[in-house]
């Protein structure tokens, strides 16, 4: 035993050394980052191509080129990919981490690369549509580099950019190819009792007075580290203990990977106050983004039915920021069911992760690796997905997954169509909760007004630019970096007594008893750490439900108890109506309209309706419609997405007349037209055997095209540009 205790006091001393040596280390990093004109993380070199302080409305934000590795080919066909980083307290670079990240995964599947950034500091009078405006221009500008690529940019908003996106691409449709939206809130009120109760904050705080106040603080600028103090808030144990544990437990691997990290965590942004202001107002508090209640400047409105592109959501079950609830339930805000979704055109694919955290969702190597790696795989899949609803599912390639040759990667991706009823089974709020959350909305107006009328003149008056700044410096956040720096005359013995250490170091048993009751005391810690946090966010639910739940604060704030109705909904459109009724008697009167393509993209369509699945096989076998047959090998991506969507509304809107008019486009000549079953037998058997519904569908069109049973293909399915063996 004294053995074991003199091991475990003479390796616990030297981790304190090399621990402090490393908090260190950290603290000369920050100088060394916050000196720098643009300081970003990203581990790739990047080429300047628009810098948004020389345009019109001056930004601080930029365009820049990803330089590809040595070793990684781009295909300029392929169409290019925009990662756009979250400005919500941090620096720029998250995106772009390592290697294994949302633009590596797309390089590496051969997309040329941008990267959407920002620098530590705005511009005088920037506004959140002034960005909007410059990520407009940083659009046109890449679309324009990419004359020969087959369809518009990917554009991937990582948390709070998500919801930038989705305005922007609202507003400027055109300009869009897929929209990637990954743990990102766009229904701030969303979310199940009992979790994640980081949506009441705005109401115990009394709403969006003090972001106001930390504005005026700040000499008109909103300081970023706020935002991150929220963040670590939200995991107490993690942030005052199990992130400094980890270091100092594993200290002999951990600090290289510690201080990469914290290069990005400390670097801390700030924002015009009336940007932010703007964010609380608008999405945090008021909840008005799926509504349709957001208006530009011109006074148009923001409505995200506007969007044409696919927009995928990847969200987290483990996300304590943006759990599923706040990811998805605007889709229920916008849309009573998934006819509506067909009926604007949207195609919206969602895919839900069991258990990472919100910043893995975009950091997580092994996320990178499955989920982002198969979206930048299948992009075009995605494209080329009708309108409607769906579910993303990902499962591992293997023996039990026929043709496997078509499958990119080492997962399967398959999408199923689901209905507003799975989004809802996720849990959300009742009436009740909405009309407390519009409660607590009203009375952050209320509150706000309150301040700008009778304190904010007086702090204004009192905060001047040098106070603001050091104000800024002793934030909690910044001190905790800069204790451990070399300004700090009590830190000069830590560098020398480090490298004695790492000349001596003695690393204790790992089954030492000392040890292992450090590890207990450890996991106690943390348990106590998770009670107290639990036992705070029971609190803070219940008094947020007991004060807003008050009928007379209702009342007071103009909200009946008796209404039956969601105080909020996205308004539906007449002329909306009016155009789809236009467009279904065009679509009827189109019926007999094309040829072989399109008789052949109607025929796939209603044999896979029969399941409601479609999966990344079907996209190989669906290429060989277009390099098999003359006019639609001419065909670009989007004119061939256009065809597939026009022969899926078609039998949408009229399903027999559709059906009865194959024959029609389909060559008369009996052996064209069996060549041409043979080419959709290729897509259809692309997944394995096929399911009894959709069999049967197949039999009644053969029976249609005037063929005695089920003509068989002509050989095996291979992928496009290998030869059958």
């Amino acid at each position: 035993m004294d053995s074991d205790a003199f091991s475990y006091a003479v390796d616990a001393w030297q981790r304190c050394i090399l621990f402090l040596d490393t908090m260190q280390k950290r603290a000369v990093q920050y100088g060394e980052h916050a000196a720098k004109t643009a300081p970003h993380v990203l581990d790739y070199d990047a080429e300047l191509i628009s810098d948004g302080r020389t345009l019109l409305r001056s930004v601080n934000y930029a365009l820049v080129r990803i330089v590809p590795p040595i070793g990684i080919s781009i295909d300029p066909r392929k169409r290019p990919f925009v990662v756009v980083d979250p400005r919500a307290g941090h620096g720029p670079g998250i995106g772009g981490f390592k290697a294994d990240s949302e633009i590596g995964v797309a390089m590496k599947a051969g997309h040329a690369c941008y990267f959407i950034g920002f620098l530590p500091d705005p511009q005088p009078g920037q506004t959140i549509e002034d960005i909007a405006t410059a990520e407009a221009v940083f659009l046109e500008k890449v679309i324009a580099r990419h004359p020969d690529a087959d369809g518009k940019p990917c554009v991937i908003g990582n948390c709070q950019a998500g919801w930038a996106v989705m305005i922007l691409a609202s507003l400027r449709p055109e300009l869009f190819g897929p929209i990637i939206i990954a743990g990102t809130p766009l229904s701030y009120w969303a979310g199940v009792r009992g979790q994640f109760p980081m949506r009441y904050t705005g109401g115990l705080l009394g709403g969006s007075w003090l972001t106001a106040l930390a504005g005026d603080l700040g000499a008109g600028k909103f300081d970023g580290a706020w935002l991150v103090q929220n963040f670590e808030n939200q995991n107490p144990a993690n942030t005052l203990w199990t992130k400094q544990y980890n270091l100092y437990s594993k200290i002999d691997t951990e600090a290289e990977r510690y201080l990469a990290f914290e290069r990005w965590w400390g670097g801390h942004v700030t924002l015009n106050a009336e940007e932010m202001q703007f964010i609380v107002d608008e999405l945090f508090v008021g909840n008005k983004l799926a509504a349709g209640e957001i208006r530009t400047s011109n006074g148009t409105a923001v409505d995200l039915r506007n969007i044409r592109s696919p927009i995928l959501v990847f969200c987290s079950k483990g996300d304590n920021i943006t759990p599923p609830q706040q990811a998805l339930d605007w889709v229920l805000d916008l849309y009573d069911d998934v006819a509506e979704i067909r009926a604007h055109g949207q195609t919206i694919v969602y895919c839900i992760h069991e258990k990472v955290g919100h910043l893995g969702i975009f950091v997580s190597a092994g996320v990178a690796r499955k989920e982002h790696d198969e979206f930048a795989s299948n992009i075009d899949f995605i494209d080329l997905l009708p309108p409607g609803l769906y579910e993303a599912v990902l499962e591992p390639k293997g023996a039990a997954i026929e043709n496997p040759d078509l499958v990119i990667g080492e997962w399967l991706m398959r999408c199923e169509a689901r209905t507003l009823d799975d989004i809802r089974a996720l849990g959300g709020n009742s009436l009740e909760d909405e009309r407390r959350f519009a409660t607590a909305a009203r009375l952050s107006e209320i509150n706000l007004s309150i301040y700008r009328a009778q304190a904010q003149p007086w702090v204004r008056a009192l905060v001047s630019p040098p106070v603001a700044e050091a104000m800024q410096r002793l934030h909690p956040l910044r001190l905790q970096y800069e204790i451990f720096g070399p300004e700090n005359p009590w830190m000069s013995w830590i560098t020398p007594a480090a490298e004695r250490v790492r000349a001596e170091r003695r690393q204790v048993s790992p089954d030492n008893m000392f040890l292992k009751l450090q590890e207990q005391m450890s996991k106690q810690i943390v348990e106590g750490l998770e009670a107290c946090r639990k036992t705070a966010e029971k609190y803070a639910e219940e008094t947020f439900h007991a004060i807003y739940s008050m009928p007379a604060l209702q009342a007071a704030m103009g909200l009946s108890a008796d209404d039956d109705k969601r105080p909020r909904k996205a308004a539906k459109s007449l002329l909306h109506e009016a155009l789809v009724k236009a467009r279904i008697a065009e679509l009827r009167a189109g019926m007999t309209r094309g040829g072989m393509a399109e008789g052949l993209a109607r025929a796939l369509l209603y044999v896979r309706a029969a399941s409601g699945t479609a999966d990344e096989r079907g996209l190989e076998a669906i290429r060989r419609i277009r390099s098999a047959e003359p006019a639609a090998r001419a065909m670009t991506l989007s004119e061939f997405k256009a065809l597939i969507r026009e022969q899926y509304f078609l039998l949408l809107v009229d399903e027999e007349t559709a059906l009865a008019a194959i024959p029609q486009l389909l060559p008369e000549n009996p052996q064209e037209r069996s060549a041409a079953f043979g080419k959709l037998l290729d897509v259809l058997e692309s997944r394995g055997q096929l399911t009894p519904q959709e069999s049967e569908r197949l039999t009644r069109l053969s029976t249609l095209l005037g063929f005695e049973g089920v003509p068989q293909r002509t050989g095996p399915i291979v992928p496009i540009g290998r030869k059958a063996s």
